[in-house]
C-alpha cells in the first residue's frame, strides 16, 4: 500500500475516543494504530512503543528541527505530542490504513494535509458535566490537571464542526456500532 487512508478520532480528554479506537482495532479491519510521540512521562503501566513513543523534551525538539513529524503540538507547557512521518510509513508498508487517537488540533492538521484520504471523527461527550465526571473517575490526575483538561475541552468543543462527523458518545454501545459503521463505509469508498 503506497498511501492508505487515515481515520482520525479526536475529542476532548474523557470523551471516550480511546475506548472507541480500541474497539475498532478488535474488528478485523485493515487498520493499524498510529502511535504518537510525546514528551510527557509515562502514566501507570504505559509502555514505550505501545502507548506512545516517549521522548525527552530535548529529543522532541530535535525531531521538530529534523522535520520528522507529520504534525505536532505543545498541548500543555513542556508537553509535546506529535505523529512521526515514520509511523505512517510503517503502517502503510504493512498494508494497513492508519487509525489515530489524537487531540483536536492534531486531528485537524492531519485532515488538512491529507484531505481526500482522511475521515475525521469528532467524539463529543453528552455534556461538560459528564466529561468532568469521567475525568474525575479516572483517578489518575491532580485537581490542577483536571481543571486544565476541562478548560481545554471547552475550547476543543468549538472545533467540532470542522470535522467530517460528530459522534456523540452518550451511549457507549451505540457509539461503538456507529464508529464501526462509519469506518467500514469510509474504507470501502
Amino acid at each position: 500500500m503506497e498511501q492508505g487512508k487515515l481515520v482520525v478520532f479526536s475529542a476532548p480528554s474523557g470523551s471516550g475516543k480511546t475506548t472507541l479506537v480500541n474497539h475498532l482495532l478488535k474488528q478485523h479491519l485493515p487498520l493499524g494504530f498510529s502511535i504518537s510521540a510525546t514528551s510527557r512521562a509515562p502514566r501507570g503501566e504505559e509502555v514505550d512503543g505501545k502507548a506512545y513513543y516517549f521522548l525527552s523534551e530535548a529529543e522532541f525538539r530535535t525531531k521538530i528541527k529534523e522535520e520528522a513529524f507529520v504534525e505536532y503540538e505543545e498541548v500543555y507547557h513542556g508537553a509535546f505530542y506529535g505523529t512521526l512521518k515514520s509511523e505512517l510509513e510503517r503502517l502503510w508498508n504493512e498494508g494497513k490504513h492508519v487509525l489515530f487517537d489524537i487531540d483536536v488540533k492534531g486531528g485537524l492538521n492531519i485532515k488538512a494535509q491529507y484531505p481526500k484520504n482522511t475521515l475525521a471523527i469528532f467524539v463529543q461527550p453528552p455534556s461538560l458535566e459528564e466529561l468532568e465526571n469521567r475525568l474525575r473517575s479516572r483517578g489518575t490526575e491532580t485537581e490542577e490537571k483536571i481543571q486544565q483538561r476541562l478548560d481545554k475541552s471547552a475550547t476543543e468543543l468549538t472545533f467540532s464542526q470542522d470535522f467530517d462527523v460528530i459522534l456523540v458518545n452518550d451511549d457507549l454501545t451505540q457509539a461503538k456500532s456507529e464508529a464501526v459503521r462509519l469506518v467500514k463505509q469510509f474504507l470501502h469508498s
